[in-house]
């Protein structure tokens, strides 16, 4: 049986939610949602995000580099898949594009070069171009642009004639 949660007053919200947004980066989507999960009306939600956001708490521009900058580095994530995600949150398409920035281009040709070595390493297979497709499949799941993860896998198994 599911509790239904307690309804919270305005500042008890108030607290929690600072405390929330404190602690790491927050979408405004994430914010909004966890409010309503507070049990608070739209109006009393709309106040608190107007007061986060001139107090500095909230900033999406900053949410998109964080996120970028985390996924790629910890999970390896490419910006195809880092795009979709931070879409889904409802972030625009110019924190986008800042958030994309955190991303070095030397770091990203890197990262895509050695996650295709360390998976072709870990394969048993012997047909190249069965592993070559392999190897892109993973690459372009983890959210990398198929070109260029086409162009580094060739570049990682040759086919020998």
């Amino acid at each position: 049986m599911q509790k239904t949660p307690k309804k919270l007053s305005v500042t008890e919200a108030r607290q929690k939610i600072y405390n929330y947004c404190a602690y790491q980066e927050r979408s405004h989507q994430e914010v909004k949602n966890k409010l309503f999960d507070y049990g608070l009306y739209a109006s009393e939600v709309d106040e608190l995000l107007s007061h986060l956001i001139t107090e500095g708490y909230l900033n999406e521009e900053r949410f998109a580099k964080a996120f970028a900058g985390g996924k790629f580095r910890m999970k390896h994530w490419g910006r195809v898949k880092i795009v979709h995600e931070l879409e889904a949150r409802g972030l625009t398409k110019n924190c986008i594009r800042i958030g994309l920035k955190e991303i070095d281009a030397g770091d990203y040709e890197a990262t895509l070069l050695s996650l295709i070595e360390k998976k072709a390493a870990a394969m048993d297979e012997e047909n190249p171009f069965v592993k070559r497709d392999k190897l892109a499949q993973y690459v372009i799941q983890k959210g990398f642009e198929p070109e260029q993860a086409w162009r580094a896998v060739k570049e990682v198994v040759p086919v020998k004639s």
